[in-house]
């Protein structure tokens, strides 16, 4: 390497201290990580575009420095899908560094990359004081039954008021309003279990029926409104 005339013409002074990397706790452990394959742990982290039109939840179960599992959810814009697609193909199998140079196609799933190696690194995560942490599969059971993603959609204007969407529970159907048109309860279809039904062979009608539930006091409702028609 180059050096300047500065610093070519300096004493030498000798460095005394020589304290190592700063203890960070790992699956039940403290280590001193000094290498990539010291590093394990599950994590989650959320990045967002540059012009934050879309945002992507990332999930990534770490183990020895490896990416042994990968869950990518999107939210805003359409094409982040189809970059998720290529990011669940990309991600699984690559370092933490690796995988931090990686281009990931859509901005909001590298800055969640981004997020997630530095929670990662600094001992961060999840399961940072849970002894040899989670097992490969983890990540896809927060999806829960049905493994579709928890989503909320809500729609409002000033002049027609609020409309639920979709809710942790599921798809909205009905709306139930009070004698003052307040909305006291709601109607939902789990789509992910009445899509695992009919894969199955339940007729689809009864799969609908067996999936609908409802929340609040909508028994109660004077009326009942079909959020995205009325």
């Amino acid at each position: 390497m180059k050096i300047s005339h500065e610093v070519e013409q300096a004493v030498c002074v000798r460095r005394v201290p020589t304290e190592g990397p700063a203890p960070i706790p790992i699956e039940g452990r403290w280590i001193e990580a000094r290498e990539l394959d010291e590093i394990s742990g599950l994590t989650h982290g959320v990045g967002w575009c540059a012009p934050q039109q879309g945002a992507c939840k990332l999930t990534l179960n770490i183990k020895q420095g490896i990416i042994e599992e990968a869950l990518v959810e999107t939210v805003g814009c359409t094409g982040m899908t189809h970059s998720a697609a290529m990011a669940a193909e990309i991600l699984p199998g690559k370092t933490l560094l690796q995988a931090l140079n990686s281009n990931l196609v859509c901005d909001a799933i590298n800055v969640a990359m981004r997020e997630l190696f530095l929670q990662i690194v600094y001992g961060r995560s999840q399961t940072a004081f849970s002894e040899e942490g989670l097992p490969v599969g983890a990540a896809m059971e927060d999806l829960g039954k049905g493994m579709r993603s928890v989503t909320g959609t809500m729609y409002g204007t000033n002049l027609k008021g609020p409309r639920y969407l979709e809710m942790a529970e599921g798809y909205v159907t009905r709306l139930g309003l009070d004698d003052h048109d307040e909305i006291i309860g709601y109607e939902f279809v789990r789509l992910g279990p009445m899509m695992e039904l009919i894969t199955a062979g339940t007729d689809p009608a009864s799969a609908l029926e067996k999936c609908t539930g409802s929340y609040g006091r909508f028994a109660e409702a004077a009326r009942f409104i079909n959020p995205r028609k009325e």
